[in-house]
């Protein structure tokens, strides 16, 4: 029987994914939740913080995908709540390119550097694919120039995320519009909860949710599951939903008992974590271009991904006298190791050789650090691709080459665009589609559920991970499967109940019907838990 403090459902996470299935659940009649949330607030890797007077989005930061044939979901909401936002071109950032000694690059070289990078990703496609036929095949030679890494950063680093690179765009469009409002992305968020936790002038008090509360222990048996927390609290419920990132499912943050199969815990050893720093820079006047094709600006070094993609947010928020460096994985962790004085000194070499040396100092810098956050361990998911014709169970892999999206812009005159352009989808061809064929999504391994433990995030998106509107479809989703789950359970409980009914019925039949009409409110139903309460009829205790 449910003890007093048993939930229906532990939701493990208050992120958007986390968010929106227990909104989900809410709105089918699961009033019964439980959200414990790591952290003092709501949102995950959503997080603004305040920084120079405006809003600085540490984590996600653009909705992605919008003007396509079908409307994204999260820039529906952002339309809904009427947050704010700026269209992101980076039609230009290529004619930008500054090497160290402040010069840019003629376009002709930057369009040659390029094609160059482009033909590479090709070749490098088709190496893959011989690879999944098992031939062998020689390999492309790798950028070597200042600019050729520069741009190879921005190709395979800058944008990387879902197995299908470009379903994103195909299904929702090419657009990218990036946050700019000072209730921060995480409004969103706080929308949704009030459709299904009490709040009050935009807090939300609803004692279902519980923060600080960092889930160290999960235990799941068919009987249910029982959380525990880092700060002693135990938490009893029939289902949990795990929205934890695949970082910290990578981690031993969180243990399970009994431990999670082998081929679910290989299945999410394999996904790969990807770090995204956007480090911010508040100056005390504009040293930088401005106007139509200056937001963004690239820097070419001998070391591949050092303080290369810039962007100036004059766009966002006028008069702000803020630039944004975005680092990446490798480069990412080191900055995170080191202190922000040593970053600070890093960045501003690279402005002054960009701008001179009688640019003034920045007056404050910010540096999020996701890696070293045991909450996050890392910015968003990146899943390799499996062959077919390998064994699945071992959950062989090979690491994916995020170069499906760059097979772009120097075709028919088109424009360059990343990560996608219409002449992209139109010429991505054979060897996408054979890579699409000769591949099997990881991600339905690390969302499939185990036993009463269901995950969801954007990690287990099969089309959109590493997006936000890939959190949300994904708790939903989940919440969805999470609730035939249940219909499904009330109806082998019921079938469990009436095939045990069918003997305890037979030894009813001394009974005169005087007897039966003397409790005329009892269902058939609980003829034999009555009898057994009044010991009318010997019943063993293990069948009840």
């Amino acid at each position: 029987m449910d003890s007093p403090s048993r939930s229906s459902v532990i939701i493990i996470g208050a992120g958007v994914s986390g968010i929106s299935a227990g909104k989900v659940l809410a709105e089918n009649g699961i009033e019964d939740m439980i959200i414990l949330e790591a952290s003092d607030r709501i949102g995950g890797r959503i997080r603004k913080e305040n920084f120079g007077g405006v809003s600085a989005e540490l984590g996600a930061g653009w909705i992605a995908g919008v003007g396509g044939k079908e409307s994204n979901p999260v820039w529906e909401l952002a339309s809904q709540s009427g947050l704010r936002t700026c269209f992101s071109d980076y039609s230009n950032a290529r004619y930008n390119i500054y090497d160290r000694s402040g010069k840019i690059f003629p376009s002709g070289v930057a369009a040659d550097s390029y094609k160059k990078a482009v033909d590479a990703a090709i070749e490098k496609l088709r190496s893959l694919e011989a690879n999944l036929d098992g031939e062998v095949s020689e390999q492309p030679c790798s950028p070597k120039t200042p600019i050729e890494l520069a741009i190879d950063f921005i190709l395979h680093d800058f944008e990387m995320a879902e197995v299908e690179p470009i379903s994103t765009y195909v299904d929702f469009g090419e657009r990218e519009f990036l946050v700019a409002d000072n209730r921060g992305y995480e409004h969103l968020l706080y929308k949704m909860a009030e459709n299904f936790l009490f709040t009050s002038e935009g807090k939300i008090l609803d004692n279902r949710l519980k923060l600080n509360k960092v889930v160290r222990e999960l235990q799941h048996s068919r009987n249910g599951v029982v959380v525990k927390t880092e700060d002693g609290c135990v938490y009893e419920a029939n289902y949990v939903i795990l929205s934890a990132s695949i970082g910290v499912l990578q981690s031993d943050l969180i243990s399970f008992r009994p431990p999670l199969p082998r081929w679910k815990t290989e299945a999410i050893e394999k996904c790969e974590v990807m770090i995204y720093t956007k480090i911010f820079l508040k100056f005390p006047y504009k040293f930088w271009p401005c106007g139509p094709g200056k937001e963004f600006f690239i820097y070419a070094h001998e070391r591949r991904g050092y303080y290369t993609f810039w962007q100036h947010m004059e766009n966002a928020y006028p008069g702000s006298n803020i630039l944004v460096v975005t680092l990446t994985n490798g480069e990412s962790k080191r900055v995170e190791a080191q202190s922000d004085e040593e970053t600070l000194e890093e960045a501003m070499g690279v402005l002054r050789d960009m701008f001179g040396p009688n640019i003034p100092n920045a007056t404050d810098i910010l540096v999020p650090r996701w890696w070293n956050n045991r909450f996050q361990r890392g910015s968003y998911s990146n899943y390799p691709i499996i062959s077919d014709n390998q064994d699945v169970h071992n959950i062989k892999v090979i690491p994916i080459l995020f170069l499906l999206h760059i097979f772009l812009c120097f075709h028919s005159g088109c424009t360059w665009r990343f990560p996608c352009c219409s002449c992209f989808i139109e010429k991505r061809g054979k060897i996408k589609r054979e890579l699409h064929n000769a591949s099997l999504n990881l991600a339905s391994f690390v969302q499939a559920p185990v036993g009463r433990i269901f995950f969801t995030g954007e990690h287990t998106s099969e089309r959109f991970s590493g997006y936000v509107h890939g959190g949300y479809l994904a708790g939903i989703d989940t919440s969805k499967s999470l609730l035939e789950e249940m219909r499904k359970q009330k109806e082998r409980e019921s079938e469990s109940q009436a095939f045990l009914l069918e003997p305890l019925l037979a030894l009813t039949g001394s009974l005169t019907l005087t007897q039966t009409e003397a409790v005329p409110s009892l269902h058939k139903c609980d003829i034999p838990t009555q009898l057994y309460l009044g010991g009318q009829v010997g019943l063993q205790e293990a069948i009840l």
